[in-house]
């Protein structure tokens, strides 16, 4: 292949082999991972690299900004993803300078000692304007700013709303009014969550949202749309002959969908009191790869075909009852270290004897033709015994068993962090004399497969779509709503009632209540199965 220069330049020679014969015969790069995504996406007929880009951080000076927003940005522009008139533009109510920026975000940039020149260039690029939220006139001067920009007057803009809700209204339509491309240059805005608290509060989002700009502006963020292993589910499902006739109720016994987390709230309490894990993954992060899962094969692969059939999977979904939740709360182990000694109530930054829900587990149903019956089992917590996001499907037992008993149900395992993998268990005879069966897989690991590919982060993905202009991987208003629709009156009840919620030692797999609720519904924990790492052997 060369030097990534010489490959760059020769791409199109009819000669050369194909970019898709390049990526399957050699392990790439990070750089050309980008490269060859970006070649694709680029052909979209919005997508000029000549053009000038601005893009616009509404809250550069919070924690989401310097954690996450400014090491993407800087990650794209270092590999050269970015088209070549890129500029940033920080915003927020902070007195700050480009060079406080730089400071705060040094620790999350992951710069290596050859890269610093590099760097310099793209601080070059950033600038940063301190005006208030609700001041027209602050944005008045941002306009004038952008345009100041080379190119700005007919810059492409994309402004990323990394705020706290309660500032939406003011700030997207101070954008509307004042920073909007006026020329031949696009605007696209992008939101992250929380998208309201319940169906009502969404509404009205997405309602002041559409009276300021058109859906296809609009970029819903959910991150866990951007993960490597979650876009992997469609390939999995439509690309393989094999799952096709066993993905339905006839097969499949149960699927349980998790995300797990090994630490407390850490000082964020007081934001995650406020809304609680429910609204804080599981209707948005699990209900996304639930989709996924569940949808009928999209007409195509554009945005609005998958999303459509997403949006049908959920209409099928009924209001979760309260009889199939079991709510927890963490408590502190004694025999833990650091912070695993202290309870949620113990975070200075949660209120006094405060009955929010730290883990949840839910049973969902998708009443349709093909899932009617099978329990889709959502689990997510904090302070849990391991740091994981999976997606399982467990197939119902074989029939007319000839082997006593000794056959445990096959798995289907897809598992999103950490460690990217797709696995199956499944039943094989045990080596040498014995005529017995027993439990093994079939692996696909990433970091053993793909050795020297390295995956982009999430946010790195989700940028790019957006400067290309591709919604698949968001969120649209429809879809939102009927996510609230199914957990709103459950969200209802417990803000209500305050159920107390049931104590669960930190660093436990969580209330025993949650794995009874899951074997009621059908999910079968044999605890037998033992993973053997197959390239330590």
């Amino acid at each position: 292949m060369g030097t990534r220069a010489s490959a760059a330049s020769t791409v199109h020679r009819p000669q050369e082999p194909t970019s898709a014969e390049k990526m399957a015969n050699i392990p790439l790069s990070r750089s050309e991972v980008f490269g060859e995504l970006r070649k694709e996406l680029h052909e979209d007929v919005e997508f000029h690299q000549s053009d000038a880009h601005v893009f616009i951080i509404m809250g550069a000076s919070g924690d989401l900004a310097k954690k996450k927003i400014y090491p993407t940005l800087w990650w794209l522009f270092r590999d050269g993803l970015l088209p070549e008139k890129t500029y940033f533009v920080g915003f927020a109510r902070s007195n700050l300078t480009v060079e406080d920026i730089r400071t705060s975000c040094m620790q999350y940039l992951k710069v290596t000692d050859s890269e610093a020149d590099r760097l310099s260039a793209f601080f070059g690029r950033n600038t940063y304007i301190s005006g208030k939220y609700a001041d027209e006139g602050s944005f008045s001067k941002l306009q004038t700013h952008i345009e100041s920009l080379p190119g700005g007057t007919e810059a492409n803009r994309l402004f990323y709303l990394a705020l706290p809700p309660t500032v939406y209204h003011d700030v997207t339509k101070n954008i509307k009014h004042c920073c909007m491309s006026q020329n031949r240059g696009w605007n696209r805005i992008i939101v992250e969550k929380p998208f309201g608290r319940d169906l009502q509060t969404s509404e009205e989002l997405s309602a002041h949202l559409s009276s300021l700009f058109t859906e296809d502006q609009i970029y819903r963020i959910d991150h866990y749309l951007g993960k490597e292993m979650v876009q992997n589910l469609m390939v999995l499902r439509f690309g393989n002959r094999i799952f096709g006739p066993i993905w339905n109720r006839d097969s499949v016994a149960c699927v349980v969908l998790t995300f797990k987390e090994p630490f407390g709230t850490q000082g964020r309490g007081g934001y995650f009191d406020d809304f609680g894990i429910i609204r804080d993954v599981m209707q948005n992060h699990l209900l996304q790869m639930l989709c996924l899962v569940a949808m009928e094969k999209p007409a195509s692969t554009s945005s609005d075909d998958v999303r459509d059939e997403k949006v049908k999977v959920l209409k099928c979904i009924t209001p979760v009852s309260m009889s199939d939740v079991v709510l927890g709360q963490y408590v502190g182990n004694p025999e833990g270290e650091g912070d695993a000694k202290l309870s949620y109530l113990d975070d200075p930054t949660v209120p006094k004897g405060s009955a929010q829900a730290t883990f949840a587990t839910a049973v969902l149903y998708v009443h349709n033709e093909r899932w009617d019956g099978v329990p889709f089992i959502l689990r997510c917590g904090k302070a849990l015994n391991e740091r994981k996001a999976e997606v399982r499907l467990q197939f119902t037992d074989v029939p007319g068993d000839i082997f006593g008993s000794q056959c445990r149900r096959n798995e289907l395992v897809v598992r999103v962090q950490p460690n990217e993998a797709v696995y199956a268990k499944m039943m094989s005879k045990k080596p040498g004399v014995y005529f017995s069966p027993e439990e093994t897989e079939l692996d696909l690991t990433y970091k053993s497969r793909y050795k020297d590919v390295k995956l982009p982060d999430a946010y790195e993905r989700l940028i790019l779509d957006v400067f290309c202009g591709s919604q698949m991987h968001f969120v649209r208003s429809d879809e939102l709503r009927e996510a609230w629709r199914i957990f709103t009156p459950l969200l209802h009840q417990i803000d209500g009632e305050k159920p107390k919620p049931i104590p669960y030692t930190y660093g436990s797999r969580g209330p025993t209540e949650a794995d009874d609720l899951a074997k009621r519904v059908g999910f079968r924990y044999e605890g037998t199965y033992k993973w053997v790492n197959p390239h330590r052997l």
